[in-house]
């Protein structure tokens, strides 16, 4: 071979291998689809964001260099769900990670064998995401939430913190929250017991939200227990506030409610999930298959409580249960 043309050739290839060590690398990065069930700039979805982040992080994963991740958020509206899962699947991801029943049912519509991790859905058994926890047994598996007797729990500690109480209104959206049936057997078994009548309100809109609770402000001694939904959760500062204005205690299923001004929250830590979601997601990217990954319950629980609030409403908290909150906002 001429000299020359061995420096054409040799020069040739190596120009290409810059090209082929990329090609070779962008073969390797894996996608990840995100759907969270809050707006945008929700303060608590942005937390959920962050936890998965570092869950990632913590296992090699680097948004940019080895992992694309393609985030899509809602406001608990079913027919939104849809378009953002389908804009996610659009994007041919190895794994989808969800956080609530309604976009959960949307995605599986259409994410055929795309892998999906729950990160935070209730009783995904009752609702046929997965045939048992232990085995799930298709291609979705994940992290439950709630699970039926938290319904108990909340009439309970609404009484605790507010004894007054004799007319509890239980408010929940039945599109974006089908599941909240579940909690309702074991709120009217120990109603009775706490000489509390239980009503159920369903509502669709904001307008039937306010509706609602003004109708709970005019029954004595009312209160209201909102269940898990992500239609209430996405807007916590208008059912806060209008609990407050009705003159209503209340409690929520999620602590962020008492941060927006809510009175007492108990509920379970939801970035701690995305977080133990990244390492499903480490897992199936690696070659572990869903089915194969039994479904896990919550661990950390949360109890806050708004003083302030209290004070508005005249409610002195009782210090045993001021001893037991995991968060007081004063």
């Amino acid at each position: 071979m001429r000299r020359r043309d061995f420096i054409t050739l040799f020069g040739g290839a190596v120009a290409a291998w810059p090209l082929e060590a990329w090609a070779q690398q962008d073969e390797r990065k894996k996608r990840i689809g995100v759907l969270i069930s809050r707006p945008e700039r929700d303060s608590e979805g942005q937390g959920y964001v962050t936890a998965f982040r570092q869950g990632l992080e913590q296992r090699g994963w680097m948004p940019g260099r080895n992992v694309e991740i393609d985030y899509r958020f809602t406001s608990g509206d079913p027919g939104g769900s849809l378009t953002v899962a389908k804009e996610l699947v659009a994007q041919r991801p190895n794994v989808l990670v969800i956080n609530s029943s309604a976009p959960l049912i949307a995605a599986r519509q259409i994410a055929g064998s795309i892998p999906i991790v729950m990160a935070a859905v209730a009783d995904p058994v009752a609702q046929g995401f997965v045939e048992s926890l232990v085995h799930p047994g298709g291609n979705i598996t994940g992290f439950a939430v709630e699970e039926p007797a938290m319904g108990a729990k909340w009439i309970e500690l609404l009484k605790e913190i507010a004894p007054q109480v004799r007319q509890v209104t239980a408010i929940v959206n039945p599109n974006s929250a089908p599941f909240a049936r579940m909690f309702l057997p074991s709120m009217d078994s120990v109603s009775s017991g706490l000489s509390v009548t239980l009503t159920v309100s369903q509502i669709r809109t904001e307008d039937e939200l306010e509706h609602a609770i003004a109708m709970a402000g005019r029954e004595p001694f009312g209160g209201l227990v909102f269940l898990p939904d992500s239609f209430l959760a996405s807007r916590r500062e208008v059912v806060a506030n209008s609990a407050a204005r009705h003159k209503l205690p209340a409690i929520y299923s999620t602590s962020m409610f008492v941060r927006s001004g809510g009175l007492v929250g108990y509920g379970f830590d939801r970035a701690d999930l995305f977080q133990r979601a990244a390492g499903y997601v480490d897992r199936i990217l690696k070659g572990e298959k869903p089915a194969e990954l039994p479904v896990q319950m919550p661990t950390k629980f949360e109890l806050a409580i708004n003083l302030k609030t209290a004070k508005g409403l005249g409610i002195i908290v009782p210090p045993s249960l001021l001893a037991r909150a995991d968060e007081v906002i004063e």
